[in-house]
């Protein structure tokens, strides 16, 4: 390959990671680039987790044998199978040598091995009609974090010595791209969750909420919001210190993700302040109400606080139809007020009262009347 096609290359690989949303897409943009510029027939990408001695596939592409896929869950092999993990990348990086790039082939041991040397990937190559591989170190922040791995099928020409160090160069362009991804990963995850409880916080809250609306309105999928406020926080805050207000915020989140735990796909958020919420998608509105009195149950136990206002709002109850997630998240916003203002010590959920609930009908109010009555009820707190 001349040297302008190993430059494109080169430019097609960091922009396909550039462009890739998330890690899974990442490394399979950082593989299927390895394997179009080095000329491969399949690529793989693995992580070497030092903890529990082993090297594993993150992610296979190509022309893939039957027991290869695409993402395994379990594809793993001990390092003590892969020498060259511990003696070259240790040996020789320690004595400040570069991670260089080296091949393997089906023929036997690779130039420059000791004699008699028998390497798993030589069997692995046989096993799978391979006829060649090169395999590159990938360097994050100066430690191993990896490999890249790209075979030829048997008869097509073996990699030499000007592929292995192309894979070198490749290996470190997938390097800043990983590095990259997950920062933006951490980036996310920090934009997404509370930082006091390690929770989900509100801006997660809305997306979530905005994509199950419209699943539910194209496929009918019951999603349900319970919405709780934490009873006696100030009082807390003000005779015992923030500190103390904090550590009740905690282990309400605690008991919150226990909760939502018993409804598959619950996402527990603090929404602010001391209003929280779990958002349901699938579940019958019975199992969200009942993970919700189990809620309650468990807040009037913990030795700080007055237990939690809890409402609840759900699709597959009569509360007319659910356009938008702002109309479900005001129903459940209702019943939470509500089981305030009545010191209810178990949920309140909207549509259960018949035609009349006086929870749907404050939900549906114009806003300025609704918002006078929740004042009402605020005004009623505990």
């Amino acid at each position: 390959m001349g040297e302008d096609k190993r430059l494109a290359a080169v430019v097609a690989l960091a922009q396909g990671m550039a462009a890739a949303h998330g890690s899974r897409e990442a490394w399979r943009a950082a593989a299927a680039g390895a394997c179009r510029a080095l000329g491969g027939s399949f690529a793989a990408l693995s992580v070497w987790e030092r903890e529990l001695g082993r090297l594993r596939v993150l992610v296979n592409v190509g022309e893939r044998a039957p027991d290869e896929e695409e993402f395994p869950d379990g594809e793993a092999y001990p390092v003590h199978q892969f020498p060259e993990i511990t003696e070259f990348l240790h040996e020789r990086w320690a004595g400040g040598g570069e991670p260089n790039a080296w091949v393997e082939t089906a023929e036997g041991p690779a130039a420059g091995r000791r004699p008699g040397y028998v390497h798993q990937r030589v069997a692995a190559l046989r096993r799978r009609g391979r006829g060649c591989c090169v395999v590159a170190p990938i360097v994050l922040n100066g430690r191993a974090w990896g490999e890249l791995y790209v075979a030829r099928p048997t008869g097509h020409p073996v990699f030499d010595r000007a592929d292995a160090d192309f894979a070198t160069v490749l290996a470190s362009v997938v390097a800043a791209g990983i590095a990259q991804t997950e920062r933006l990963e951490e980036a996310r995850r920090l934009a997404f969750t509370d930082a006091l409880t390690g929770l989900a916080n509100r801006r997660a809250v809305d997306v979530r909420l905005d994509e199950a609306v419209e699943r539910h309105k194209r496929e009918g999928v019951v999603v349900s919001l319970v919405v709780c406020d934490l009873n006696g926080l100030k009082r807390v805050n003000d005779t015992q210190g923030h500190a103390v207000g904090d550590r009740l915020l905690e282990r309400f989140g605690s008991v919150l993700s226990l909760c939502g735990a018993m409804l598959p796909g619950a996402l527990a958020a603090r929404l602010g302040g001391d209003e929280f919420c779990l958002l349901v998608v699938g579940p019958d509105a019975d199992e969200v109400v009942k993970a919700a009195d189990e809620l309650c149950r468990r807040a009037a136990e913990l030795e700080l606080g007055d237990g939690v206002a809890c409402g609840v709002a759900s699709t597959e109850d009569p509360i007319g139809p659910v356009r938008s997630a702002r109309r479900l998240f005001r129903l459940a916003d209702a019943a939470q007020y509500r089981a305030k203002a009545e010191h209810a010590v178990k949920p309140v959920v909207a549509g259960r009262e018949g035609p009349d609930d006086p929870v749907v009908r404050l939900a549906d109010e114009p806003s300025g009347e609704g918002r006078a009555e929740r004042r009402r009820f605020r005004g009623r707190r505990l």
